[in-house]
């Protein structure tokens, strides 16, 4: 049997956003490996063998993976949203490049899925119309000051900003910190969605100025997204606002 390995993404929690790719793919696996909460969201049937494993061991998931898929099974690496976005690909091929040759000789796709980022600015209208970019809020793989950096350069850039990963409970200061960056750079109006799992039955949305943002808006469910200083709101009653940034940027 000639093994192979995806890295596939799930979405952002409902199974309706998932691709036909990775449904395909899930369904001719032997094999699922991946974060305990991810594994939980494959369904169970014979012949398929479930690999939970702990957040922190990336690497040793990955090796597990591409050692199955030598061995001639077919194994999908799951990650939530796309997992090419702070997810599990760059974690595969890492352990791809540190690993035996053979590897490299495996039949490895990368299976895109809709990541949270781009879930949530759909639910709000178009924040990421014009440019925008992506800031990961962990410091467990980077530290603070090169965090710190990015996010003020790219407030100074005016772009648009989507952060992964705001708020947890071993790191509440985190956010507060960030937004004590933004002020410092954006001015008092600057508009701010925050986003709590998107597509799920605990969905909620909130629109703020940054002057009124508070950090216990965001958890680890929550995607924050950060306008440009050209982005707008569209008010309506008694619904949440449409948030769009428009395309073009005046000379």
């Amino acid at each position: 049997m000639n093994g192979w390995l995806a890295i596939a993404g799930l979405g952002p929690g409902d199974d309706a956003l998932v691709t036909p790719e990775v449904t395909q793919a899930l369904a001719q696996a032997t094999d699922v490996v991946g974060y305990i909460p991810y594994v939980a969201r494959v369904a169970e049937r014979p012949g398929l063998r479930l690999h939970p494993s702990d957040n922190r061991v990336e690497l040793d998931r990955s090796r597990h993976a591409l050692q199955m898929a030598a061995e001639g099974r077919r194994v999908v690496v799951v990650s939530s949203g796309d997992p090419g976005v702070f997810a599990m690909a760059a974690a595969v091929f890492e352990a791809v490049e540190a690993g035996p040759d053979a590897w490299r000789a495996l039949d490895i796709r990368v299976l895109p899925g809709i990541t949270a980022m781009l879930a949530a600015a759909a639910r709000a209208g178009a924040p990421l119309g014009h440019d925008f970019c992506a800031i990961n809020l962990s410091d467990n793989l980077k530290p603070w000051a090169l965090i710190e950096k990015r996010l003020r350069l790219a407030a100074e850039a005016d772009f648009a900003m989507a952060f992964y990963n705001p708020r947890s409970r071993s790191r509440p200061e985190g956010f507060a910190r960030v937004l004590e960056v933004l002020r410092a750079v954006c001015e008092p109006e600057r508009l701010i969605l925050f986003a709590r799992a998107v597509s799920t039955p605990e969905e909620a949305l909130r629109v703020v100025p940054l002057a009124q943002a508070t950090p216990e808006m965001a958890d680890m469910r929550t995607m924050v997204l950060v306008g440009a200083s050209t982005t707008r709101l569209i008010a309506r009653d008694g619904e949440t606002p449409w948030v769009y940034t428009p395309r073009s940027v005046g000379a």
